[in-house]
């Protein structure tokens, strides 16, 4: 978004409630323009796909009250120093544009410099509780691939994300953490001091959420997809069987086409449980240098640069995402087994809870969280804190903006 004006009505979508990142781009895409979109009746917000009279009412009615919460929240990022970056600008990151989901405003604190020092950019993930080990080596292939001129992303947490983040400042290189909170919040506090390096010419932190959204469990899996999607690739330092980095590593690999990689590790270390089985699964790259990843992403960089790396890497997607997220076009499978069990009632489902259970059954085909709560009446946040666990489970996959039930065990490749 090139103005002020378009960036602060993009900014009042951003806020309404019963908008998401998926139908708001589908408003745009309706209507033109958001401040088309402000304006539109609640019978025109019905054209939007997946909105019928209830939600066009519900969207109209917060779209009134969001005119003042816009004007806060950009009063309140003054104060912060906080620019935003709405999808469609030239500063919008091109990496991060290209996904299926990809979020329609940032909010940055530093620099984002994509075209020249951000060009690029590496994400280093792994668990908050990890080893020493794990802690040295994330320092050690964050200092040297920042050395070699790439921007490491990650996710301003404890534990492996601190660690790469150090290791970027340490060699005066440039580091990008994404939060799961607005950035009028610090999570963890005790990074207060690091995000404020990172922020004063290292690079910047960056959230799509508003500035004062406290650290909620269910914002890291949509947060883990803007790490994902800012970088050419994904190292796994050590991820443990629940970890979120593992989440973060499928969605590189089967939604945004990038490149993964993964350290070894003791192969008795509770702590690494995850990133062998990925390794071993042939999910990711084995590499034991920093110079193994720089030859591994020199021809995603060359694609970059020449501008064909989403033709290049983009995943082959079963039709449009979004339609098959509304059930509206049904990828081609073969047929499958008749099933002994119905979904949801068999023994890999023995340990979910009928929230849990509810989520499987509902997932007959390609779904949104929206579509979701809709049909199971639950709350988002709770369905979203749900929906992770399913991910981490295996019982489900996400595709771009739809979620699909995975029906027998299959290997991320």
């Amino acid at each position: 978004m090139g103005d002020v004006s378009a960036v602060r009505d993009l900014l009042r979508l951003t806020l309404t409630s019963g908008f998401g990142p998926v139908l708001i781009r589908r408003a745009l895409e309706t209507f033109g323009s958001p401040a088309a979109v402000l304006s539109a009746t609640p019978g025109a917000l019905t054209r939007i796909r997946g909105v019928g009279d209830d939600r066009a009412r519900q969207i109209a009615q917060s779209m009134a009250l969001s005119e003042r919460l816009a004007d806060d929240e950009l009063a309140l990022a003054h104060t912060l120093g906080v620019d935003l970056l709405g999808l469609g600008s030239p500063a919008f990151p091109p990496l991060l544009a290209s996904i299926p989901n990809a979020p329609v405003l940032l909010y940055v604190r530093g620099e984002l410099q994509h075209a020249a020092a951000d060009r690029y950019p590496i994400a280093i993930v792994g668990s908050r509780s990890c080893s020493h080990y794990a802690i040295e080596q994330a320092e050690r292939f964050g200092l040297h691939l920042a050395q070699a001129g790439l921007t490491i992303v990650s996710g301003g947490a404890r534990g492996v994300d601190t660690a790469a983040h150090r290791g970027a400042l340490r060699a005066k290189g440039r580091t990008v953490a994404v939060l799961g909170c607005g950035l009028a919040e610090c999570y963890p506090p005790e990074n207060r001091d690091l995000f404020d390096r990172i922020s004063a010419g290292h690079g910047c932190v960056i959230s799509e959420l508003p500035l004062r959204t406290p650290p909620n469990a269910e914002n890291f899996p949509a947060r883990n997809r803007i790490i994902s999607g800012l970088s050419l690739g994904v190292l796994v330092v050590e991820a443990g069987k629940k970890s979120g980095a593992l989440i973060t590593v499928r969605t590189a690999v089967e939604e945004h086409g990038r490149e993964a990689f993964a350290l070894p590790a003791r192969v008795d270390s509770a702590h690494a449980e995850g990133s062998l089985e990925l390794l071993k699964s042939g999910g990711a790259q084995l590499v034991t240098h920093p110079d193994d990843i720089l030859h591994a992403l020199e021809t995603p960089a060359r694609h970059l640069f020449a501008g064909s790396h989403q033709v290049r890497y983009a995943p082959t997607m079963p039709d449009s995402v979004d339609s098959v997220a509304q059930g509206e076009v049904a990828p081609s499978r073969e047929s499958a087994p008749a099933r002994a069990h119905p979904p949801g009632d068999g023994p890999r489902d023995a340990g979910l809870t009928p929230a849990q259970r509810a989520i499987v059954e509902a997932l007959d085909a390609p779904r949104t969280i929206d579509d979701l709560g809709q049909r199971l009446g639950m709350d988002i946040a709770k369905l979203r804190t749900d929906i992770t666990v399913l991910e981490l489970k295996r019982r489900i996959v996400r595709r771009g903006s739809a979620i699909e039930r995975r029906d027998s065990e299959s290997r991320l490749a």
